[in-house]
């Protein structure tokens, strides 16, 4: 196997277990990304080692927006960390890490938050309303070592598929990315099709016949007989716009999102 191999497995369980710092500095800018940058630090900081241009160039590109669930957080650590040990390029790094963020967010939140959550607290209640102390301790003994075990088994995981998937498929790898980018961005179009409400409610009608028979036209559905969803799609990309060739923060997008929405619900040309 090629690369600098610094990192070694303890580095991957201190990595695993610094996911309980992912929350640490979440922000609406960017999420979990300076929590993201600061969990894989030590483990960045040992691979570049004295390197310390790389080291913040690294950083830098780590705090960028990123959010999934904290407690799978450790297998995509895993593999992202075997990869730049191993000397791949950032791109492919990148488009691992990005395509692995919802899929694993979905896991997650459903094992921790529908599954033992409800789980232990039902019986941590119950066993509060007969007077027993050792209901909210078993509640919270049993949450925090099932959740530390996920994150040691996912990262080690991570570690071990990481180290194994990049030597057998070096070659393959800008293939993988690619197709890694491509799910990335297939599932972002779906959350911009769906999640992103605009819409024109002016009607008119075109011909001047009685009221009885009057033929209402709406604006909105012409747009949708062109394109479905197209206005989501079209201040998508005035957002996309404006944070890469205008540098703008989540916080000016948000400010000019409600203003629009104050604006267009006052002359009644958006809903």
């Amino acid at each position: 196997m090629t690369g600098s191999n610094k990192l070694v497995k303890s580095d991957y369980t201190k990595t695993a277990l610094r996911a309980f710092f992912l929350q640490n500095g979440f922000n609406y800018s960017n999420y979990q990304g300076l929590g993201y940058a600061n969990v894989i630090f030590p483990a960045l900081k040992k691979h570049y080692g004295d390197d310390k241009k790389a080291l913040a160039e690294a950083v830098e590109e780590n705090i960028e927006f990123y959010n999934t669930n904290p407690h799978f957080l450790p297998f995509v650590t895993s593999l992202h960390l075997a990869m730049i040990d191993n000397n791949r390029p950032e791109e492919e790094v990148r488009g691992i890490k990005m395509a692995l963020m919802g899929p694993l967010a979905g896991i997650g939140d459903s094992l921790s938050q529908f599954c033992l959550a409800p789980l232990f607290s039902t019986i941590a209640a119950s066993l509060a309303t007969d007077g027993l102390v050792l209901g909210p301790i078993l509640f919270f003994v049993c949450m925090n070592v099932i959740l530390t075990a996920i994150k040691i088994f996912t990262g080690h995981y991570g570690y071990k598929l990481g180290t194994g998937f990049i030597e057998k498929l070096s070659e393959q790898m800008e293939v993988i990315s690619r197709a890694a980018n491509i799910v990335g961005v297939t599932v972002i179009s779906s959350l911009v099709a769906t999640q992103v409400k605009l819409t024109i409610p002016y009607t008119f009608a075109p011909d001047k016949v009685t009221s009885a028979s009057q033929k209402i036209v709406t604006v909105q559905g012409m747009l949708d007989k062109i394109a479905p969803a197209m206005l989501p799609v079209l201040y998508t990309f005035l957002m996309y716009y404006l944070i890469k060739h205008k540098k703008w923060t989540t916080y000016k997008l948000v400010i000019l999102t409600v203003i629009i929405g104050i604006i267009g619900s006052w002359l009644g040309i958006l809903a």
